[in-house]
């Protein structure tokens, strides 16, 4: 009997469909194997790669789709408990848009990381100077201020720590060198929030 087997990794606001093949009785369909292989060693993730490369972030249908539920669950307050609807004014436009976003937390101060790289809410968020944050009916306009590369460290380091799910992102690990983390932030940057006085 063939089985559909979709392999989605959900994240925050992404959804991936890599890996999809059909399985019978142990034996894989050769196109979806190839299609796997060729997807990991792209990934850096084969023993055939050489070094690790970072998946590259896709809005399509299904993204799309993962982002309302996520926008949903975030004005209803549920899910993860630094997962918050970020709203920006468009660079050119000057019309809201909103994503959701992961702020790390630490010692009095919170963070965004733009984990899936320089995306609209990063070159926007850069023009506009300023976001709002809202989850659970509760909502706040804050200044970003860009980190620079060195101050960035710590807190991508935290990221990863504490939202696995967007690890393939990243051109680094958990065990990888300050500097490779300070180059890392080129792609993905930090931004101080910082309350209006």
């Amino acid at each position: 009997m063939w089985t559909w087997l979709p392999a989605f990794e959900w994240s925050t606001g992404a959804v991936l469909q890599e890996n999809v093949g059909f399985r019978c009785a142990g034996h894989q369909d050769k196109h979806a194997w190839d299609t796997f292989e060729r997807d990991k060693i792209e990934q850096g993730t084969s023993e055939e790669g050489e070094g690790r490369m970072a998946k590259s972030y896709r809005v399509g249908p299904g993204t799309r789709a993962v982002n309302r539920v996520f926008l949903t669950m975030t004005r209803l307050g549920m899910g993860k408990g630094y997962r918050f609807i970020l709203t920006v004014n468009g660079r050119k436009s000057g019309r809201p848009y909103s994503t959701p976003v992961d702020v790390m937390s630490a010692g009095g101060e919170r963070w965004l990381v733009a984990a899936y790289g320089v995306s609209n809410w990063v070159r926007n968020a850069r023009v506009v100077g300023e976001v709002g944050l809202s989850r659970g009916g509760r909502s706040e306009n804050l200044r970003v201020v860009e980190l620079d590369p060195e101050e960035s460290v710590a807190v991508l380091r935290q990221y990863l720590r504490e939202v696995p799910v967007t690890r393939a992102y990243f051109d680094v690990t958990l065990d990888s060198a300050d500097e490779e983390f300070a180059a890392e932030a080129a792609g993905h940057p930090v931004f101080r929030l910082v309350p209006f006085a």
